[in-house]
């Protein structure tokens, strides 16, 4: 990301965060002091992508106990200002994981969780750019030439402590001289692709397209993508992904045409105890996100929408899941369960 921007960052006494909905007009911050300015931030998606959340988890708890050493809360009121943080988007595993992290260290005080929490992003970033080699070297292998690569949502630096996943990929391949375009999906609700993933390539000087999401099918159909590199929210023992609605469609499409298929994400973003995608609970977001366009209706007065933010993609379709310790051919029937995970959550 330009000039190296921190989307996640604590200050000394207050979360700072990027406000991914005015990308990619205005570069702005905002410093969160209390838990309900935090929750607006991530169910408005200021802050969103699930490593970030997983960060923004922790500090989130720093956060909680700051506003209740100012206000005097009790135990109770501070418990329960934390679980509306852990809670704050249901289909995003690495929210939860990152509180679930700093919460035995609650009782040794607000130095030692923001310690934790830093840990957290240090060790996010190092993970970040090891997927980036580890799917980088598994895609050279198999092709040895450029790429036209496809993404959808976003899963650069903005979505991560920095680097980013899927586009940590796409980095290290462009650093490689292995990368001929990106074709970005525009990607519903808000546009991730289109506002977020484009700003990034563009800064990074990497070339690209972007395009409706329904184009995407067809774009790889005609022959005109040699890979899919997507993120995901939250990964089932069995493989199963979860990730921005449409990301299903485009691994139909690879399936079809015999495209790899590849999934970039952190172990924490795997959830062993979620046994596949049929238990993952799906977010539904507000109908005017759909219905209006700059508040001006783009649909029938009084119709209704079906706004899922997710969908679920079949581990038969993930051709390759890229973690921090190397490649997993899941469809081939190597899964997540199978396999230890390098960092276990701490106890």
């Amino acid at each position: 990301m330009a000039n190296d921007v921190r989307t996640v960052e604590w200050t000394g006494d207050a979360l700072r965060l990027i406000d991914q909905t005015l990308l990619p007009g205005r570069l702005e911050f905002i410093d969160v002091r209390d838990v309900a300015t935090l929750i607006d931030a991530i169910a408005r998606l200021a802050v969103r992508g699930a490593p970030a959340l997983g960060v923004t988890g922790a500090f989130g708890v720093a956060v909680a106990l700051s506003e209740a050493a100012r206000e005097g809360w009790d135990d109770t009121r501070t418990d329960k200002a934390i679980a509306r943080i852990r809670h704050a988007r249901p289909t995003a595993v690495n929210l939860a994981w990152g509180v679930d992290r700093v919460l035995p260290l609650v009782p040794k005080g607000l130095e030692a969780v923001v310690a934790e929490a830093q840990a957290i992003l240090d060790e996010d970033v190092r993970a970040n750019h090891s997927i980036g080699a580890h799917g980088t070297a598994w895609l050279r292998q198999r092709t040895g030439r450029r790429l036209r690569v496809l993404t959808h949502c976003n899963a650069g630096a903005l979505a991560t402590a920095g680097w980013g996943t899927a586009l940590g990929v796409v980095r290290q391949l462009h650093a490689e001289n292995l990368v001929e375009m990106v074709y970005v999906d525009e990607t519903r609700p808000l546009l991730q692709g289109s506002r977020l993933t484009a700003w990034e390539l563009d800064q990074a000087g990497i070339p690209y397209r972007v395009q409706v999401d329904g184009a995407a099918a067809s774009t790889i159909m005609r022959g005109l993508v040699d890979v899919a590199i997507i993120g995901a929210d939250r990964i089932a023992a069995n493989g199963d992904t979860a990730n921005k609605i449409g990301s299903l469609a485009v691994a139909l499409a690879c399936a079809d045409r015999n495209v790899p298929f590849m999934v970039a994400a952190p172990w924490s973003t795997i959830d062993l105890r979620t046994p596949s995608g049929d238990t993952i609970q799906i977010e539904e977001r507000d109908p005017d996100e759909i219905l209006t366009w700059n508040g001006a209706p783009v649909a029938p007065k009084g119709a209704q929408a079906f706004n899922p933010a997710f969908d679920v993609t079949p581990a038969r379709l993930v051709t390759a899941l890229a973690t921090e310790t190397g490649v997993l051919e899941v469809s081939a029937g190597t899964t997540p369960s199978a396999t230890q995970p390098p960092h276990p959550p701490k106890p």
